[in-house]
């Protein structure tokens, strides 16, 4: 008998009335039709209930182009979900009482500053940890970029914030990266050290790496994958990150997470029953700390959800009448998802090799159904159509935007004028070229192919920012600046 969803959810109900567990066919069926559903090549699955692992196994293949499978040992980016381990470092420093979450920045990382000296004064590593700093995400400053994270933290300065300081919510990975400095100062270790010798190596995570260039050849690795143009599986470009990073870096497997989730389920405790932290700093990690406003697209995804929170590397939510504990991970080719239902001590982890799939929090959700017998939803039906209607949204506006424009409106200057250096001064140099007729820019690791749209405004037509728009700012016959994915680049003035 093939298995379904409805078959699943059926078996799963009748082993619920005799009050057991669901058979891990039922979490094989769950995942074979959100693998189908989201055309995802592989994943792997880890359900734990307390110290008891239900289910660990992996589905499809770690890359389309050998077949080789994943298996509960296949490597995944686990991408922002490495703030957990950060955040979870942190408690255990709260816990030696080398640092206070409520410790001023200045204290531990005083060359650290934000653009608003009173912010900078109030700046906490609470603060840091919830996403409530006033700075946007800035995520070129970092993604991608070929320089240090050291170079990084110290441009935050010459950022103005985008909100006021304590007064939203805005996803950063940057404060992210400054708090993992602050373990190192406290800890006196590089952060990837102390995370591997006080989380990693005590939880026997045998398949942890902190950079992509720690992973061998030949390991059992998975590969990103993305959706093309006609909407086919294709491999997509890797993301080497070869700087450990405190808010994205660590890969790991299944198996490994079995013994992360287990952590969490007992608030601290190892799956051989050693105390790693006490349980008041690492519930202080789980705690809502920022509020998440539920309107917009922001509430499209959490249909049955009243509160959202931002904790401290993990998003609160009451789910369906349960408190549900989680982040997503995304990265080039890859999204994951970890998941901890604590009053129910369940633990999961859906690991994916597509870029940015609606997957991870597909399955997860009907396998919370699953294991907490809560009524079934179809949240495969749910979030393709949010996918659909996301792609229809972003088609109907660059028909509007591209009906709208007048092709026969010139520059204002001839292509060879508008070549040269613009300088932002966090962000560096933009080059833009002049070659065969086109314009080409530069920034960091990118390239912006630019065609003529209309003025002083050009179409980037390949790479990572396709179909967005690039404008020069022309005033008295002479170019001022280049807007590039949202920066402000300017010409730099001749010298006197």
């Amino acid at each position: 008998m093939r298995w379904t969803f409805a078959t699943a959810v059926f078996f799963a109900t009748l082993l619920s009335a005799r009050g057991d567990e669901p058979k891990p066919e039922a979490a094989d069926a769950v995942m074979a039709d959100a693998l189908k559903a989201f055309q995802v090549p592989g994943a792997a699955l880890v359900v734990v209930r307390g110290d008891q692992t239900l289910v660990l196994k992996g589905y499809g293949y770690r890359s389309i182009d050998t077949k080789a499978p994943v298996t509960p040992d296949t490597s995944f980016p686990l991408a922002s979900c490495t703030k957990q381990f950060t955040t979870a470092l942190l408690a255990m420093l709260v816990d030696d009482g080398k640092l206070d979450w409520d410790d001023p920045v200045k204290k531990h990382l005083p060359d650290f500053k934000l653009s608003d000296p009173n912010a900078s004064a109030l700046l906490t590593v609470r603060d840091l940890v919830t996403h409530r700093t006033g700075l946007a995400s800035h995520d070129l400053l970092w993604y991608r970029a070929p320089w240090s994270i050291d170079h990084i933290l110290k441009q935050v300065p010459l950022l103005p914030l985008e909100y006021p300081f304590r007064s939203g919510y805005r996803y950063n990975s940057i404060t992210f990266m400054a708090a993992g400095r602050i373990a190192e100062r406290c800890g006196k270790e590089k952060w990837e050290k102390l995370v591997r010798e006080r989380l990693v190596d005590p939880l026997e995570m045998k398949g942890v790496t902190f950079t992509t260039t720690e992973i061998a050849k030949d390991a059992d690795r998975a590969l990103g994958h993305q959706l093309n143009k006609v909407g086919k599986i294709e491999r997509a470009p890797t993301y080497e990150m070869k700087e450990p990073n405190p808010s994205g870096s660590m890969n790991a497997t299944a198996r490994d997470l079995v013994a992360w989730l287990q952590f969490h389920v007992s608030d601290g405790v190892a799956p051989n029953g050693q105390r790693l932290v006490s349980s008041k700093p690492l519930l202080e990690t789980r705690t809502p700390q920022n509020l998440m406003r539920l309107e917009g697209a922001a509430k499209s995804p959490f249909p049955d959800t009243v509160q959202l929170s931002y904790a401290m590397g993990w998003v609160v939510n009451d789910y369906r009448g349960l408190k549900v504990v989680a982040h997503g991970g995304l990265i080039d080719g890859f999204r994951i998802q970890i998941t901890l239902v604590p009053e129910k001590d369940l633990g999961f982890a859906v690991l994916t090799n597509l870029h940015d799939t609606r997957m991870p929090i597909a399955a997860t959700n009907t396998l919370v159904d699953l294991y907490c017998d809560l009524k079934p939803k179809d949240w495969n039906a749910h979030f393709r159509k949010l996918v659909d209607d996301e792609a229809e949204a972003k088609k109907a506006t660059l028909t509007a935007r591209d009906m709208a424009r007048d092709p026969n409106a010139k520059p204002s200057l001839p292509l060879t004028a508008l070549a040269g250096e613009y300088t932002h001064p966090a962000y560096g140099t933009a080059t833009v070229r002049f070659a065969d007729g086109k314009l080409t820019a530069t920034f960091s690791a990118f390239t912006y192919p630019l065609e003529h749209y209309e003025r002083d405004t050009f179409r980037v037509t390949g790479g990572r920012f396709e179909t967005e728009l690039a404008t020069f700012t022309v005033t008295d016959k002479k170019v001022k600046g280049l807007t590039l994915s949202g920066i402000e680049f300017k010409t730099t003035p001749p010298a006197r």
